[in-house]
């Protein structure tokens, strides 16, 4: 996605308000350069040297504001899902069936994601590994995988005959999983304008929601408290990394921070 007009129409989508002082505009401009050029030539091809060049900073002053190219990825999953949670709310309409709030929250996260389509898989390569700092589960994702529950969770909240207790209350993160595969499906979708993710969404949605149903009568609630006890018993934790043998503390980083930090504006 190297055109200019695909360029302007990423960058109006994800933006932050334009920041008051200087320290906050640098850190948008480091953030806007680098977002481009993983757009415009992959991530992995773009250093964070390059990201300074481009940005008119010195590398230090860029590292500063964030410490790695994982730290940038971070910053673009909280303006998707700043810019997601907007759009998601906006066509959220109460009291109406948890399958077309479902529906009109993943549309709108796909809306939002589809100036970033032909980065997708660069960034999927890196999310993928299990040590990495930008997989939706690492504890660097915590704060936008929150964010991307909490908007699910408002589509729950608003929506019509959803089901109460346990099962109700982590509905919104196994929503989070069935959105994480609809991502998955986007970023490998080669149709034009996505139309197949389009198509998924509309199909899946109300199907979920009459899975979903199933949990408010006695012969699918038992069903629904072992999906999420076996969500539970699968989810990650702390120890997972402290014996993978890839999660190696002794590696060094492939581009570690140079000394001229004290360049702070």
């Amino acid at each position: 996605m190297s055109g200019t007009a695909d360029t302007a129409d990423a960058d109006s989508s994800v933006d932050s308000p334009r920041p008051a002082t200087k320290a906050q505009r640098t850190r948008a401009l480091v953030a806007d350069t680098a977002l481009r050029l993983f757009r415009e030539q992959g991530y992995a091809a773009t250093t964070m040297r390059e990201i300074a060049r481009e940005a008119g900073v010195s590398t230090g002053n860029a590292y500063y504001h964030f410490d790695g190219k994982d730290a940038l990825v971070q910053e673009l999953y909280r303006r998707i899902q700043d810019e997601h949670a907007a759009a998601a709310r906006a066509e959220l309409v109460t009291g109406d069936s948890l399958g077309d709030n479902l529906r009109r929250v993943l549309h709108a996260g796909i809306t939002v994601m589809t100036p970033y389509h032909a980065f997708g898989d660069t960034l999927l390569s890196s999310a993928l590994r299990p040590e990495s700092a930008t997989s939706p589960f690492s504890e660097d994702s915590d704060t936008a995988r929150r964010a991307a529950v909490g908007i699910l969770q408002e589509a729950v909240a608003r929506s019509a005959r959803t089901p109460g207790g346990r099962v109700g209350e982590r509905l919104p993160e196994l929503l989070w999983l069935a959105h994480l595969g609809i991502t998955l499906h986007w970023v490998l979708d080669r149709s034009a304008g996505q139309a197949r993710t389009r198509a998924l969404i509309d199909g899946v949605a109300p199907l979920i929601a009459r899975v979903v149903q199933l949990a408010r009568l006695p012969i699918g609630k038992g069903l629904a408290e072992d999906a999420v006890a076996l969500v539970d018993r699968v989810r990650p934790t702390d120890e997972d990394s402290r014996h993978d043998p890839a999660h190696d503390p002794e590696v060094e980083p492939s581009e570690a921070p140079p000394a001229d930090t004290e360049d702070r504006t």
